[in-house]
């Protein structure tokens, strides 16, 4: 009975290990370490040969049609680039052991690349590189334009796909001084003469002379509507005579006005801005215009339309962008503008008055060394209008006529300069520039109420006034040459 069970354990037990024998085994799939050779550069249409520290007896390539590949010897391959792209080369030896797994890379001739930049930007170490289809430039330049010229090398050799990643060695800064100087000069000259004349029975009158008019109701004694001069205003001299002469009654006024101006203005803004960024300024004000954004008719005819409201700038503005070239030359796109409100040009909406503007306003591209000053307009403008005011026939008669008629002129000259001087600065340690309040302060009530000191920066009333000694010369080519008593001799015109 032992035996049988015996017997019986021990067939079970062949049976499960034929079973088990029968069934097929897993595979283990793992990917090959330690094989890869890095990558390899290689130009379009141009080759590259690869050397292995041991024979190989199989080379393969992934993509035919990106590189072709020839065997040289058990230890070198010819590759050839075809085609932009990537792919890898296998090698394999006689035991078809895996020996090595290389990325070859097709694109741009870097190489020829990096020799002309090393040529042509000596001074700058600028590296280029492969990516895919692309060209990478690496590195430090001296200025942006040596970049820009990289730059444009590069794009020979992959139009369009440059990565710029070359850095400036160090930020130029470029502060900019303007000056805005005009004279405006005018000449006014007005003389009238005014004659009234009345009879005693008041049948005959007459009056001569501006703004002469006839209104009002009828004299009920004399049956003649009255006749009335205009207002004489803003005149400097009147004289009045009256006087009888063949019968009648006179009367004549005289009026006279001559006046002259000039109005000088002067703006120096400075601006700073960083080489190839652009900088604005402006120093003045904004006015409000009133804009319709639909206008649309009401039920009754009206005007139903909804008003914004736009601000338009006005004052001294300037607009700059400057680049740093080689040996310190600074190629600059200015634009600056002077602009005031002239209400000579102004408009009237719906009741709403809305200025006009008086704007002198320039833009150019220069070239110009650190320090130089150039004379970017020079603007003339003269203005003149006479008007003669004269009773027909009596007014053309000689000597005698100037009675019988008003004559006035208005003459008006300006004159306007730009002058911009371009500098290279860094910046200062902190503290060592001075500002109007480091030296104006509140004052106290004893130098308030006894000297009638306003504030520390004026002296007191008592002090005797000092005149200020002169500030020291600037150094040449800067906006110190540009007076305005020397543009005679610049532009051969006076002021």
């Amino acid at each position: 009975m032992a035996a049988r069970i015996l017997r019986s354990a021990a067939l079970a037990a062949a049976v499960l290990a034929a079973l088990a024998a029968a069934q097929p085994a897993i595979a283990q799939v793992s990917v090959a370490s330690g094989v890869d050779a890095g990558e390899l550069d290689v130009p379009v249409n141009k080759s590259q040969v690869i050397r292995a520290d041991r024979p190989y007896s199989k080379a393969l390539i992934g993509n035919p049609d990106i590189a072709d590949i020839i065997p040289i010897s058990n230890t070198s391959v010819y590759v050839l680039g075809k085609k932009t792209g990537t792919t890898s080369l296998t090698l394999y030896d006689r035991s078809n052991r895996l020996i090595a797994v290389m990325d070859i890379v097709v694109g741009p001739d870097v190489m020829t690349l990096k020799r002309q930049l090393g040529e042509l930007i000596p001074a700058d170490q600028i590296s280029a590189r492969m990516s895919n289809d692309s060209v990478i430039l690496e590195g430090m330049v001296s200025n942006a334009v040596e970049a820009d010229r990289a730059v444009q090398i590069a794009d020979t050799y992959a139009p369009g796909k440059v990565v710029n990643l070359l850095s400036l060695g160090s930020a130029q800064q470029v502060m900019l001084e303007v000056r805005f100087a005009e004279v405006k000069r005018s000449a006014l000259s007005q003389i009238g003469v005014n004659w009234d004349v009345l009879s005693d029975g008041g049948k005959l009158q007459g009056i001569a002379g501006g703004g002469a008019s006839l209104s009002g109701a009828v004299d009920p004694v004399t049956g003649l509507l009255p006749l009335k001069h205009g207002a004489i205003v803003d005149s400097f001299g009147i004289i009045s005579r009256a006087f009888r002469g063949l019968g009648e009654n006179f009367n004549v006024t005289l009026d006279a006005l001559e006046k002259k101006g000039a109005i000088t203005t002067l703006a120096e803004p400075t601006l700073i801005a960083l080489s190839g960024e652009t900088a604005s300024f402006l120093a003045g004000g904004e006015f409000p215009v009133p804009v319709v954004q639909n206008n649309g008719g009401g039920s009754n005819g009206s005007n139903t339309g909804t008003f914004t409201v736009e601000w338009k700038p006005f004052g001294v503005s300037l607009a700059f962008t400057p680049t740093v070239l080689a040996d310190g030359v600074i190629n600059m796109v200015v634009a600056p503008e002077v602009s005031s409100i002239d209400p000579s040009a102004s408009i009237v909406i719906n009741n709403l008055t809305i200025p006009g503007l008086q704007t002198r306003r320039a833009k150019t591209v220069i070239e110009i060394r650190d320090g130089e000053s150039f004379a970017m307009a020079g603007l003339i403008r003269k203005d003149f209008q006479d008007t003669v005011r004269q009773v027909p026939l009596l007014g053309s008669l000689p000597i005698i006529g100037a009675l019988f008629r008003s004559t006035g002129f208005q003459h008006e000259e300006s004159e306007l300069v730009i002058i911009v001087t371009p500098r290279l600065v860094r910046p200062v340690p902190a503290g060592a520039l001075k500002v109007p309040t480091d030296r104006v302060g509140p004052p106290n009530e004893a130098d308030l109420l006894l000297n009638g000191r306003t504030d520390t920066g004026v002296p007191p009333a008592a002090r005797p006034f000092v005149t200020p000694a002169p500030p020291p010369p600037r150094p040449p080519g800067g906006m110190s040459q540009a007076k305005p008593i020397g543009f005679e001799k610049d532009y051969g015109h006076e002021l």
